[in-house]
């Protein structure tokens, strides 16, 4: 516990004036974060024999993220380029002899497209007008959601909701979660809409709040899960040791991914 806190708190303090001041320091953090789970993908499924090419797995995510930032209108442009090269690497591949060149060629593609086209999303939900306080709406409904399915789940929990992914979840601590994700997206908007100096300025009241935290608070729950799948195809218990107590990169960022490509898009088609 002393060492998860520790942890927490490290980087809270990198992470924190990052979301605050937003920009190139943002952009640095959020896009080590997607490479550091690029790379920990790759080794994922090398341990089950499979071979997605390294170099266009994680150097695509790594310039998905900067096109994203940076060069918003060709982003699509260098997506569909990253999946040509792909193609042309595990061709390659093939004709050296590796017979399962087709279905690494598909776990590249995910990588590149899960990991960096909508992990990029986090780039993007910042970049939004206010996107500062929106990020302090969606982010903090995922991490409540997060913290109310373990805490509920852990003393209460009786039946198991994923029993081959995740074992210790439970739909008592789920739906605990979802109750969290409702309470705090509901108190968030209330705060940065009617309270202080009103930053969102009326954007979103405490109901739409309550939908935002009820949406994230259902589906959210699917990225940890997903990124279960990885590490029980894997035969790994973290995606690695990079944070003592937390595990690795995927493990801080698989709600993330979901939570910020649906608070996104709900913010862009029902708020602004």
């Amino acid at each position: 516990m002393l060492r998860r806190t520790l942890t927490s708190l490290a980087m809270a303090a990198v992470g924190l004036p990052a979301i605050i001041y937003g920009g190139k320091f943002y952009y640095l953090v959020i896009t080590i974060f997607l490479v550091g789970g690029a790379w920990e993908y790759v080794r994922l499924y090398r341990a089950v024999q499979s071979e997605p090419n390294e170099i266009v797995t994680v150097g695509g995510v790594l310039a998905i993220a900067t096109a994203r930032f940076f060069f918003a209108d060709a982003a699509i442009l260098l997506l569909a380029g990253l999946i040509l090269l792909a193609m042309t690497v595990h061709l390659v591949s093939f004709e050296r002899g590796r017979n399962q060149a087709a279905l690494d060629f598909g776990v590249t593609v995910a990588g590149m497209a899960y990991i960096g086209w909508l992990g990029s999303y986090l780039l993007d939900l910042r970049s939004l007008e206010q996107g500062g306080w929106w990020f302090m709406i969606v982010l903090p409904i995922v991490w409540a959601g997060d913290t109310g399915a373990y805490s509920i789940g852990a003393a209460y929990g009786r039946h198991k909701m994923s029993p081959r992914l995740s074992p210790k979840k439970t739909w008592e601590g789920f739906f605990a979660g979802v109750f969290t994700s409702i309470v705090i997206g509901a108190f968030f908007s209330y705060a940065f809409s009617s309270l202080g100096p009103k930053p969102l300025g009326g954007s979103i009241d405490p109901w739409r709040g309550a939908v935002f935290g009820l949406v994230i608070g259902v589906l959210a729950p699917l990225g940890d899960l997903g990124e279960s799948m990885f590490k029980r195809q894997g035969g790994m218990k973290d995606s690695s040791s990079i944070f003592p107590g937390h595990g690795g990169f995927l493990d801080r960022i698989d709600s993330w991914i979901w939570g910020a490509a649906i608070g996104y898009f709900l913010i862009r088609y029902f708020i602004l």
